[in-house]
């Protein structure tokens, strides 16, 4: 029965091993179709249009809102700032809100009515399929044929319709995507960890993707639809916590094409605490596991080639990361221990099954650093002075794997949870408070504590590595174990914010509200 058990043990680890293996080859895939591709994602000069032009279609900008007092006011007044025809663009405020951002919209909206501006607040009580909810009412009143959003952390540049609307006179071209910028990258040290994830996709990933005529998605936010695009894929679903995904992989399999455009940057505040960032990071594992149960075998059985097959079905899957972290980190004990609890030693296989699992995790982790990395070094000319942050992304990643563990298995098991909001807080430069804005704090989330445990654990491993003399695993053990503990202590030190006495400017808010 112990050989059996400690067989199986070996079997799972090993599997475990291949696909976060699987996993890091395919970020040098990546850097490697971008090294080739990216020029075929850079903007095209004779594409930008005129605002004089007599035949630019009407744009119907949808910016979808969820209590968000603190941004929305820079929202709408980006977006108001647009140069379009003011005959042909109009604006709709999507707006959920249940607190007194109604009525901070209501009056911003009214002022810039005056003003000549074509907008409109589209307020629902019932919050009935959330953001994609939101976004297909909108639709019913929408009088574009184009449909450009604005999540509200984003603030597009004034020129940004008329540097991306030109991409459309392709026929065959449903979406238009732009990259992420960030107003907030050098906050904290969070922030500054979070943009090396975001620029990794944007820069590497999405040119990797469209620069070489594999699917690619949506990102919710700072790009522009075709109307009939959506109509055809068969309009916004509700059914998965990432609605852009899947919308956008519904569209592709209608043989709609897209454009990503690179040099085209978009703004956007990056959470600046750690509940708010796994708040985000489990909607987007949740959601992306998902569509992956949803679509999978549609793009299985498509006519589509292996390769689009295969880089859209991994795309989908890529969370899956997180729990394979996860059962790694858990089965070293027990393999460490095996010789004593199973009689099975290291010594009877050809070579020491933990010295070869090292040796594939070494290699695959090198991908994702050499993958942000190299994005780093693509957007700035200071690229080596930021690669200090690396580890922290990587810590955090770490830290995080608990809490898309956790939406991983919910989406796998069809499990239904609420919709966890991103707080936006309006946190633009390092002067500003985050205590003085706990209107939005996101409460601690019990498997903070698992967090801790898992990073007493990854201790527990190193003490053990050292008294059986297979030292192979403490360099990750050592990541894995600070990663965890800096991210449960952020996440139970951010809930007590609520409890500290009014600050000043805290005062003032609420009297303001």
């Amino acid at each position: 029965m112990l050989t059996f058990l400690s067989i199986s043990f070996l079997v799972l680890y090993g599997f475990d091993i291949v696909m976060l293996f699987y996993f890091g080859l395919h970020t040098y895939l990546m850097v490697f179709l971008y090294s080739r591709n990216k020029e075929n994602c850079a903007e095209d000069d004779t594409k930008i249009l005129s605002i004089k032009d007599k035949n630019l279609p009407v744009v119907t900008v949808q910016l979808p809102i969820f209590n968000e007092f603190y941004v929305v006011d820079r929202l709408i007044e980006s977006a108001c700032n647009l140069q379009y025809p003011a005959k042909k663009l109009q604006i709709q405020v999507l707006d959920d809100s249940t607190d007194e951002t109604i009525e901070k919209v209501a009056g911003l909206v009214s002022q810039y009515k005056k003003q000549g501006i074509w907008i409109e607040h589209v307020h629902r009580t019932n919050r009935k399929g959330h953001k994609a909810g939101a976004l297909d009412e909108g639709m019913a009143k929408a009088k574009g044929d184009y449909i450009a959003i604005f999540d509200a952390d984003f603030t597009p540049d004034p020129d940004f319709l008329l540097r991306t609307m030109g991409y459309f006179d392709d026929e065959s071209i449903g979406m238009v995507q732009t990259r992420w910028g960030h107003i907030n990258e050098t906050y904290n040290i969070l922030t500054k960890a979070q943009s090396f994830g975001i620029d990794g996709h944007f820069m590497i990933e999405q040119v990797a993707r469209n620069g070489s005529n594999l699917w690619m998605n949506f990102n919710g936010t700072a790009g522009i639809w075709r109307r009939s695009c959506i109509e055809d894929a068969g309009g916004w679903e509700h059914d998965t916590l990432t609605e852009d995904f899947d919308l956008s992989y519904r569209a592709e399999l209608k043989g709609w094409k897209f454009r990503y455009i690179k040099d085209v940057v978009c703004k956007a505040e990056i959470p600046a605490t750690m509940n708010a960032y796994k708040a985000q990071q489990f909607r987007w594992c949740k959601g992306s596991i998902q569509t992956a149960v949803k679509l999978i075998p549609r793009i299985w059985k498509s006519n589509e080639s292996w390769k689009i097959k295969g880089e859209a079905i991994t795309h989908l899957i890529n969370y899956s990361v997180h729990p394979l972290m996860i059962i790694n980190i858990l089965l070293t004990a027990p393999l460490l221990l095996m010789e004593y609890w199973a009689g099975f030693k290291m010594e009877d296989l050809p070579m020491e099954i933990l010295f070869g699992s090292a040796a594939f995790l070494s290699i695959g982790s090198m991908g994702p650093v050499i993958f942000y990395a190299y994005s780093q070094r693509e957007i700035h000319k200071n690229w080596k002075s930021k690669l200090i942050y690396l580890p922290v992304l990587v810590m955090i990643g770490t830290g995080i794997a608990v809490m898309n563990t956790y939406a991983w298995m919910e989406a796998v098991f069809g499990i239904q949870s609420g919709f966890k909001r991103t707080p936006k807080l309006r946190i633009e430069k390092e002067g500003d408070s985050l205590q003085d804005k706990i209107k939005y704090v996101v409460p601690v989330d019990y498997r903070a504590f698992l967090e801790f445990f898992m990073g007493a654990y990854c201790v527990f491993c190193i003490y053990l590595s050292f008294m059986v003399g297979k030292p192979y695993m403490i360099g990750f053990m050592v990541l894995y174990s600070i990663g965890f503990f800096y991210v449960s202590y952020l996440s139970v030190a951010e809930s007590f914010w609520k409890f500290k006495p009014a600050t000043k400017a805290e005062k003032e808010l609420r009297a303001v509200a």
